[in-house]
C-alpha cells in the first residue's frame, strides 16, 4: 500500500508564493509516477503537474508553466509543487497522486491509484 500527505496550504495574499509537499510512505519503491492535482470551489478537478520518480522528468499543465514547478526528492520520498505569482482563481484543494504502474500514463486522473486527503490554499486579499 501506499500512502500519501499533504502538507504546506494555508492563506496568501495575490501575488505570494506557497510551497507544498506530498510525503510518499508505504511501497514507496514501487511508485513509477506522482501527480499534482487540484479542484477549485463548484470546478471538476484538473491535472497540475508530475513527475516521473525513476527518471526525475516533471511536467506542468500549461495552465501553470512560467508560475509552478514540480519537484521530486526520492530520498526523502516528496514530491513538492512550488507556486508563486499566485492569483484568486488558484484558490482550490490541492491534491498529491501516486501510481506504481509503469504502463501508465501520468496525467489523467484515471493514471493514479492512490490519492492524498488533499491541503486547502486560500489566494485572497
Amino acid at each position: 500500500q501506499v500512502q500519501l500527505v499533504e502538507y504546506g496550504g494555508g492563506s496568501v495574499q495575490p501575488g505570494g508564493s506557497l510551497r507544498l509537499s506530498c510525503v510518499v510512505s508505504g511501497y514507496t519503491y514501487s511508485i513509477y509516477c506522482m501527480g499534482w492535482f487540484r479542484q477549485a470551489p463548484g470546478k471538476e478537478r484538473e491535472y497540475v503537474g508530475s513527475a516521473y520518480v525513476r527518471s526525475g522528468s516533471t511536467f506542468r499543465s500549461d495552465s501553470v508553466k512560467g508560475q509552478f514547478s514540480v519537484s521530486h526528492n526520492g530520498q526523502e520520498n516528496a514530491m513538492y509543487l512550488q507556486m508563486s505569482g499566485l492569483k484568486p482563481d488558484d484558490t482550490g484543494m490541492y491534491y498529491c497522486a501516486a501510481d506504481t504502474r509503469s504502463n501508465s500514463g501520468c496525467e489523467a486522473e484515471t493514471d493514479f491509484a492512490y490519492w492524498g486527503q488533499g491541503t486547502q490554499v486560500t489566494v485572497s486579499s
